[in-house]
């Protein structure tokens, strides 16, 4: 079965340069997709084979950083369009240290449900296919790997505080198979070695690229992607529904799909660390405004900082016990600034909301979760801060009024009218104030008293006792 793409219906009789010409109308008006530009050196290649048979389209997809939602959402959807424009081939370069479970199965998923044939490729050298890495390596039509490249290394690790810890025995069976049974249901058909394969989970084993080779892991070592697109033109490859086709490369014009800036942004924000810190930041800063009113700043970049995070989240396995201790942790930083607890309520706090951080992120084999070292960095700060804040707030609830009517309670004035049954008038900070005595107790003009409370316009007020002058 041949797989050709005609980049100019006359390009045998057009003169290289309209054939480019009308190459990059046809990829600019494809609106809404995946822009594909092809090499310069690919172009040339392209032009210098007028006689020869049609360019073959390679659409080259990267797996570069930590396996996360927004880089699976690109790399199946840039799947979905190369099968939509019936590319020849689809190559998935990877350089990884492994990723969330849930988008790898995603990725997965998208490679084996291709049309198109799939080629991963471990490149360039010194780079690896760890954790879930190394399942996307083998779920392809085609694995490949660079010289002084290495994979494997996929074995569930728990960590706790930074350190290893052991979990209960029935789960830890529980999560090893079912990622092997996961890994034998597509070696099998793709024709690999899956008992081998299954030790880089339960053993914990990393391959060389000539260790991988020789034990039937991938199918060819090679050392650039030139040298690797050469050796694949005229192979025969079994397809994972079990037909077998040729591939056809006599002019391969690689066609890159990189992630938009956009998708950039988005790739970082979910990254569980860069997660939790815009979360912890937001609710800071919320936390302050509502306390210290009129601020602005910390209400107006907490709630972006907490949109932003509320939107990671909805693309990460999110464990709900982790959010309720670090509600926990909240709730103990406000009542230490409350109570005289000695730390105890600021270190419990300090402790939900760790456990809560690295508990946060569900990801049981790959490891992928909220780094220990971020959880206390933001962890100690955010507690500090907090009882800080609170302490302030409640202090300053114990400071007297000072605007207002309620600024007179407790001032001294003098009586200028008389006060008796009847109200009189007092003078307070220079204003004349109607005042009356508690019982109608009368007050001569002249005689000092203090405010006790406010009724509208009327000062209740009490006569201050002076002391008797002493007989010589």
């Amino acid at each position: 079965m041949r797989r050709e793409m005609a980049l100019s219906p006359n390009r045998l009789h057009l003169p290289a340069l309209i054939a480019l010409a009308g190459l990059a109308i046809t990829l600019s008006a494809r609106g809404g997709v995946p822009a594909f530009q092809a090499h310069t050196s690919s172009a040339q290649t392209l032009g210098s084979s007028e006689n020869s048979a049609a360019a073959s389209k390679v659409v080259e997809l990267r797996i570069d950083s930590a396996i996360e939602p927004i880089l699976a959402d690109h790399l199946v959807k840039g799947i979905d369009q190369a099968n939509t424009d019936h590319a020849a081939l689809i190559l998935i370069t990877i350089n990884t240290a492994g990723g969330l479970d849930s988008s790898m199965r995603s990725i997965i998923g998208a490679i084996l449900a291709s049309k198109v044939p799939v080629v991963t490729y471990v490149s360039p050298t010194g780079s690896r296919a760890a954790s879930a890495g190394f399942l996307i390596l083998l779920s392809a039509d085609v694995a490949a790997m660079s010289p002084g490249t290495e994979t494997g290394a996929a074995s569930p690790v728990f960590m706790m505080f930074g350190q290893t810890v052991t979990i209960d025995e029935t789960m830890h069976k529980k999560v090893i198979n079912d990622i092997t049974a996961y890994l034998r249901s597509y070696t099998v058909k793709r024709g690999r070695n899956p008992s081998l394969a299954e030790t880089a989970v339960t053993e914990a084993r990393a391959f060389s690229d000539s260790e991988a080779l020789d034990g039937k892991l991938i199918d060819l070592v090679a050392g650039s992607t030139g040298e690797l697109l050469s050796e694949l033109n005229g192979r025969t490859i079994k397809r994972f529904d079990g037909s077998t086709i040729k591939l056809d490369l006599p002019h391969p014009v690689l066609a890159p799909v990189s992630m938009s800036s956009r998708q950039q942004f988005l790739a970082f924000i979910v990254q569980p660390n860069v997660a939790l810190v815009l979360l912890l930041v937001g609710a800071l800063g919320l936390y302050t405004e509502f306390t210290h009113p009129g601020l602005f700043a910390p209400g107006v970049f907490g709630g972006i900082a907490l949109v932003l995070a509320l939107y990671a989240f909805q693309f990460l396995p999110v464990n709900i016990a982790g959010f309720a201790l670090i509600a926990l942790g909240v709730a103990m930083f406000v009542l230490e600034a409350k109570f005289p607890t000695h730390g105890v309520l600021g270190l419990g706090g300090a402790i939900a909301m760790f456990l809560g951080a690295l508990f946060l992120i569900r990801s049981p084999w790959t490891g992928m979760g909220v780094s220990p070292s971020v959880a206390l960095a933001i962890t100690l700060p955010f507690a500090l801060i907090a009882v800080f804040l609170m302490r302030l707030v409640l202090r300053s609830r114990a400071w007297k009024q000072s605007t207002g009517k309620e600024e007179l309670i407790g001032e001294v004035g003098e009586v200028t009218t008389p006060l008796d049954s009847a109200p009189g008038m007092v003078r307070i900070h220079g204003e004349l104030w109607r005042a009356a005595a508690p019982g109608g107790q009368a007050i001569a003009a002249g005689a000092r008293v203090r405010v006790r409370r406010v009724r509208g316009l009327t000062l209740e007020v009490e006569p201050i006792a002076t002391a008797a002058p002493q007989s010589s």
